[in-house]
């Protein structure tokens, strides 16, 4: 997969594609450009070289990143961190207080998604390298980070998706970085004019309350800008928002009648999947876009997460 530029967001903040799977405008990196130089989120291990790239195409080193910020410990997110920091000599890595001793000790992490995709970890993750602990920052909610003169960025607390989730805010962009809290972003869909938000409900933690509130705490917010994991940013965050609440709707409703009939994952997935296309074929979206690859994964995903909450609800 060959390399783009890193995209400008503004005066102070890029995005790296960071391929992840193998895809464009999957999972990218954000590079905040302040005295101290600031990453959120790596990436999977694959994408370590397309960040590498991206630093040097915007002129820095790696000895001048200081910071390396992972919203939460899923290996799509933070799954490069140990493998970026061998050669970022000058870095911690700043992490959830409940996600620290995954990055410590990534076992647990690696046989997770080892169960969920099998033999294509290797290629898709591999390799998982555990972080010192003394090279980890541990951040909690209200808890911040300076990192200019004119620049402390702000740790919430904001499970939903996963329980060592946390979302940055940034003060001088009145944004906030939302990794999966509040949903997905699908840039393959803004070049047509169609703006489109789904959660994203991946096992083992989803609570779908704790996500509802993570969406009302940042509407109450007054946001200008959400960056988001997968994939870049939106600068109309109340619309953006108040999309992913409607799908949550959808998500659990069509969750709850599936585990009512005794659904396997896929099935589900199958109903979430037609449930998105319905909408996108009243916006005009011809049945082979190049999104719909995407979407079908997310909904493979997010099925699992939902009836394993629901499980476990019943329990």
């Amino acid at each position: 997969m060959a390399d783009k530029q890193p995209t400008r967001l503004n005066e102070r903040m890029y995005l790296i594609d960071g391929f992840d799977l193998g895809l464009p405008e999957r999972t990218g990196t954000y590079v905040i450009d302040e005295e101290h130089l600031t990453l959120v989120d790596t990436g999977p291990s694959p994408s370590v070289k397309h960040v590498k790239k991206g630093l040097a195409d915007l002129g820095f080193t790696l000895e001048d990143v200081e910071y390396i910020i992972v919203t939460h410990v899923h290996l799509d997110h933070s799954g490069g961190a140990g493998l970026l920091l061998q050669d970022c000599p000058n870095a911690q890595v700043v992490v959830h207080p409940k996600g620290a001793r995954h990055l410590s000790d990534p076992s647990r992490l690696t046989a997770g998604a080892q169960m969920v995709y099998g033999e294509q970890f290797d290629q898709l993750f591999a390799p998982i390298v555990a972080i010192p602990e003394d090279r980890l920052l541990i951040k909690t909610e209200g808890e911040g980070l300076e990192i200019g003169a004119a620049c402390t960025l702000e740790f919430w607390d904001t499970p939903g998706h996963a329980n060592h989730h946390f979302s940055i805010y940034d003060p001088v962009s009145n944004g906030i970085f939302a990794g999966d809290t509040v949903g997905i972003r699908y840039d393959q869909l803004v070049r047509e004019g169609i703006d489109l938000y789904l959660p994203s409900t991946s096992p083992n933690q989803f609570n779908p309350e704790a996500m509802q509130n993570a969406i009302e705490r940042m509407s109450a917010a007054k946001l200008d800008a959400i960056y988001y994991g997968h994939f870049s940013q939106t600068d109309q965050p109340e619309a953006a928002l108040r999309q992913s609440e409607e799908w949550l709707k959808v998500f659990v409703e069509e969750g709850q009648a599936a585990y009512s009939a005794g659904l396997a994952p896929e099935e589900l997935a199958e109903r979430l999947f037609k449930r998105v296309q319905d909408y996108l074929r009243t916006q005009n979206i011809a049945d082979d876009h190049e999104v719909y690859p995407y979407i079908r994964l997310d909904m493979q995903v997010s099925s699992m997460g939902i009836l394993d909450t629901l499980a476990k609800q019943q329990r």
